[in-house]
């Protein structure tokens, strides 16, 4: 008889950067699937330290604020026991996307991103990202 399987972490950040009076979401794409960077945790990483880890080697981000602490939203498992857990996150404004390859494999691992409001950003997700983003715009809005 088998037991539970063990939950693998995915962490990830939600970038935002405020344009004028309101805020944008970043957006990578891999393939036809939208989603935040994210990307497995390592042993003996916390979830914070990996999501930061992750938004550096997806984008090239450096610098990203907890301006709203570091609370999480985990998704419902997916995939083999997979959870996603998500930050919400101050990117510098000034900085660009930088995509680059794996380290390990050498491939590329997003196709696009878009910077986009909320109700734009929110059309291209899936219904488990699209619960991460509502939690961030609650957030944001408060």
């Amino acid at each position: 008889m088998k037991g539970p399987r063990k939950i693998t972490y995915s962490c990830g950040i939600v970038p935002v950067r405020r344009v004028g009076s309101h805020w944008e979401f970043l957006l990578l794409r891999s393939y036809n699937y939208w989603d935040f960077p994210k990307g497995l945790q390592e042993k003996d990483e916390d979830s914070w330290t990996a999501a930061l880890r992750e938004l550096r080697e997806d984008t090239g981000f450096d610098g990203a604020r907890a301006k709203w602490g570091q609370e999480s939203y985990d998704t419902a498992p997916y995939s083999n026991s997979k959870v996603a857990r998500y930050f919400l996150a101050e990117v510098p404004a000034d900085q660009e996307v930088v995509f680059l390859p794996n380290p390990l494999t050498g491939i590329f691992e997003h196709h696009e991103h878009r910077w986009l409001p909320y109700a734009e950003a929110r059309a291209l997700l899936g219904p488990r990202v699209q619960q991460v983003i509502d939690w961030a715009q609650e957030k944001l809005v408060r």
